[in-house]
């Protein structure tokens, strides 16, 4: 079987999410997809199952800090509560690759969904909003022990013999197939699938040089989904 005609279908009571840490409509989905699930009373009856989307090897280049820059501000209106800052610290630890981090976040998911869930939501937060270098292994491993579900010594482990370094490269070549549009990309169990679901946009000028324009932003679509995905 070719990977474009692997299912991506979750089982009943999961969504699954493609997705970068350094994407900044990413960020504004997982954030909601928490909220609304906290919302919703439906924690124990939806996880999340995160896979890697990695801009940097569909790119063939780190994400530049000039495009992230140019997304908080915008970005950042939509969904305020998600946690936004321009970059605070040092020049040189801005982070030059998400790879590290994508891979913690699954090699978390063989603990349990909901440790990789934390994870994630930890490093979107600790790079978005805190301004840390989410490249740096300490930076991982200080923002897993923050979490109160991560087992850190079994994480380290699996970071040591790069367990999960072989699901990161398969989701990358998923990723890569015309399967996922970009990031973020949910499949539910109906078998539907929803490309940054919620919001439109385009781009005024180049990535980096110009600024997003978002033309329709419905966080409302959320609700839906996470019913659809309940158990």
């Amino acid at each position: 079987m070719t990977l474009a005609a692997v299912d991506l279908t979750p089982k009943q009571g999961v969504v699954t999410v493609f997705s970068d840490i350094w994407c900044s409509f990413a960020h504004i989905a997982i954030h909601r997809l928490h909220a609304t699930r906290k919302r919703l009373g439906l924690t124990d009856q939806v996880r999340f199952d995160l896979r890697a989307f990695p801009l940097e090897l569909l790119n063939d280049a780190p994400s530049p800090r000039s495009g992230t820059d140019s997304e908080v501000g915008r970005m950042g209106q939509q969904e305020p509560e998600a946690g936004w800052q321009l970059w605070q610290e040092k020049e040189y630890l801005y982070p030059s690759t998400t790879l590290p981090a994508l891979e913690a976040v699954i090699a978390a998911k063989s603990q349990s969904l909901e440790a990789s869930e934390q994870l994630d939501l930890g490093l979107r937060k600790a790079f978005w909003a805190e301004s840390r270098c989410v490249s740096n292994r300490k930076v991982i491993m200080d923002v897993a022990a923050a979490t109160d579900v991560v087992d850190t010594a079994a994480l380290a482990e699996a970071l040591d013999d790069g367990r999960a370094r072989s699901a990161l490269s398969t989701d990358a070549e998923i990723s890569a197939t015309d399967r996922i549009n970009c990031s973020p990309h949910l499949f539910l169990p109906d078998g539907t699938d929803h490309a940054n679901p919620g919001i439109d946009v385009r781009w005024e000028g180049d990535y980096g040089v110009g600024w997003p324009v978002v033309t329709r932003d419905d966080p409302t679509v959320f609700e839906d989904l996470l019913k659809r995905a309940a158990n």
